[in-house]
């Protein structure tokens, strides 16, 4: 989807600036460009997306259909069937989750879509049943799965609603209430130019976090060495596991980019399990995705989410450990 925009950005750091391909800050910077301008993108057209969304399903009714008890938890499964199919790393998820607000999806729902989509998707699918056959990738993909359904059903039973920035707050308040007031009087031609426009001032309000957050996780991706890590996560100790998901965070990388890794880990001796939940901590966790969240969340929520989904990384580390 984005090979053109790969393309732009090795022909703008290794042509233009002439900085060579082989270099730490050449692949920092050409990190940099991609996703800083592919996420920009994502929440402008996600935004629009939403937004044509709730001229047609009005925000209340989509609120009432997926918080309806007799669904028996099935919208978690939807929200967590719909991470899997949509190749997000944890970064560019984030655009998603500001339109499900907006859309007045619950928190906790929404939250189940954040945890799942970087982890698991068609991408990290493929690359996983050619490194570790159908077995792994299958209970890879349901323990995803698992993983993002639990969490979001105890994150969403925390009533946390109040954890969100006064910018989110005013962005729900303000949608609902231009939807009371417009649903039966505009058609949707009528309101595109106030959609386009509010996209626009969405990029606009989260501009500087992704530029922050995503500066934070092309150094990283570029600067720290492999082996860093190799070295502690290599042993059998029982911290082993907790360890692995700690000193993935900082490796801010998507699942394409860090199954390769794991595959060396696992060749030199690191149980496969501590090797997983290492590479759950890259791809789920990472400090520009809590950057983008800081503009959405406050301090505390995002300590409570990321809290959360370690917790059950690193028991799901242990599982794989003991099943295979």
């Amino acid at each position: 989807m984005f090979d053109w925009l790969q393309h732009f950005a090795d022909w703008l750091i290794y042509s233009v600036f002439g900085i060579s391909a082989q270099t730490h800050l050449g692949e920092s910077l050409n990190f940099f460009v991609l996703d800083t301008i592919k996420i920009a993108i994502l929440l402008f057209l996600v935004t629009i997306l939403m937004g044509i969304v709730n001229s047609y399903f009005p925000i209340d009714k989509i609120r009432n259909f997926l918080s309806r008890h007799q669904m028996y938890g099935l919208e978690y499964l939807f929200a967590s069937s719909f991470g899997v199919i949509t190749p997000f790393c944890s970064c560019s998820s984030v655009p998603l989750f500001i339109g499900f607000v907006k859309g007045g999806i619950p928190l906790g729902i929404t939250f189940t879509y954040l945890i799942t989509a970087p982890l698991v998707n068609e991408v990290a699918i493929a690359i996983f049943i050619g490194a570790f056959g159908l077995k792994v990738t299958a209970l890879y993909v349901g323990t995803g799965i698992t993983l993002g359904i639990l969490g979001g059903f105890v994150l969403g039973k925390l009533k946390l609603e109040k954890h969100l920035s006064p910018w989110v707050q005013n962005i729900i308040t303000n949608a609902e209430t231009e939807e009371a007031l417009e649903e039966e009087k505009q058609t949707l031609f009528q309101r595109f130019p106030f959609i386009i426009k509010e996209a626009f001032g969405i990029v606009k309000g989260v501009s500087l976090y992704i530029i922050i957050g995503i500066g934070i996780g092309a150094a990283m991706h570029g600067f720290l060495p492999t082996h860093f890590f190799e070295e502690y996560i290599n042993k059998g100790q029982w911290y082993a596991v907790p360890l692995a998901v700690l000193m993935g965070v900082p490796m801010y990388s998507n699942a394409a980019g860090v199954i390769p890794v794991i595959q060396v880990l696992v060749a030199k001796g690191v149980p496969l399990g501590t090797a997983i939940a290492f590479m759950m901590g890259v791809i789920g966790l990472s400090f520009p995705e809590a950057m983008l969240l800081k503009k959405v969340m406050n301090w505390k929520l995002i300590a409570i989410y990321f809290g959360t989904i370690a917790i059950f990384m690193i028991i799901s580390g242990y599982l794989f450990n003991i099943i295979l």
